[in-house]
């Protein structure tokens, strides 16, 4: 495989920045001020997964992701244990749907989430929300946490004033 070639991709210091894109073929993830969209593909390696959470988690150790589970009343405890943070749960369909925060905080908490994300892959690509307090400053430092991943590059940035002139409103 070729190295990639991201001298055409500059990042601005002057331009407010509205999304970075970065990644690799089996793994693309997209940062804003609020949110981080993180797209794990099928042949994602469980090694790859710890690390992009690990890097999330070095930046922001605030930054949850809100899960939902559907199970019984008795294994919702069970996800607390493992770190997960009850936020609400509902009767439904012979057991409960639950909503879980994830928070980076915790190590046992991501531990079980890149396990649970690594099963998932066996199936389907997925897609997760994180949230989180990130700026510039966040933004940057996360790409260059990631930067250390194999074959890890810069994909796309969009800053505010071409998000004004790219909607199809």
């Amino acid at each position: 495989m070729e190295p990639a070639d991201n001298s055409r991709i500059t990042i601005s210091p002057t331009q407010s920045l509205c999304t970075m894109e970065m990644g690799r073929d089996d793994i693309n993830v997209v940062c804003s001020y609020g949110k981080i969209s993180v797209w794990f593909g099928r042949t994602a390696p469980g090694t790859v997964i710890w690390k992009v959470l690990t890097c999330i988690s070095n930046v922001d150790k605030l930054a949850v992701h809100e899960k939902e589970i559907i199970c019984s009343f008795e294994d919702i405890t069970v996800y607390e244990s493992y770190g997960y943070v009850l936020i609400s749960y509902a009767k439904f369909e012979g057991g409960y749907r639950a909503t879980f925060n994830v928070p980076f905080l915790s190590n046992q908490a991501l531990i079980y989430l890149a396990d649970s994300i690594f099963k998932e892959l066996k199936e389907t690509n997925v897609l997760i929300d994180i949230y989180w307090a990130g700026d510039y400053a966040n933004i940057m430092r996360l790409y260059q946490e990631l930067c250390n991943i194999e074959e890890w590059k810069l994909k796309n940035i969009t800053y505010k004033d071409e998000s004004r002139n790219t909607s199809n409103f």
